[in-house]
């Protein structure tokens, strides 16, 4: 049985592993150390909220999604972007994305948040099907511009 909690420092050592492959597919050089770090600050800071599925017949985690919250001025209310979502290969298609989805958005409705936004490569055919099997809208109104230094 699966089942997603929010996670807590004490979840580090088994978030690390997930982390560093969710990195992987997005084509990163491994980093542990740094992984751990950047988990511990995000933890420590409460910078985000992060929610992790738990394999409970072997205590082994299996996924997470990490949330960034941010604001929206036009709507004066707080937003979730829900930023990394990671399942271990070896058990996807298994609704453990959907979990931690639901996860997120509970947590919008708990929080009295505007939404949650997320984006992801136009190359990830499988989360492009995903996300809008959840609920989620492909925005089609804006243009997203970036600085990357």
């Amino acid at each position: 049985m699966i089942e997603v909690r929010q996670g807590t420092s004490k979840d580090i050592e088994q978030l690390v592993v997930l982390f560093e492959a969710y990195r992987n597919f997005y084509r990163q050089q491994p980093a542990k150390d740094q992984a751990t770090q950047f988990l511990s600050e995000r933890f420590i800071n409460n910078d985000s909220v992060i929610f992790i599925a738990f394999d409970q017949s072997k205590n082994e985690a299996v996924g997470f999604t990490q949330l960034y919250p941010t604001f929206t001025s036009i709507r004066m209310k707080k937003s979730w972007i829900l930023n990394d979502l990671f399942v271990s290969e070896k058990r996807r298609g298994q609704g453990i994305s959907k979990l931690l989805i639901n996860a997120a958005k509970e947590h919008c409705i708990a929080t009295k948040t505007f939404g949650l936004l997320l984006e992801t490569e136009r190359t990830n055919i499988v989360g492009n099907k995903l996300y809008p099997s959840t609920g989620f809208t492909k925005e089609t109104s804006n243009f997203y511009y970036w600085i990357n230094k």
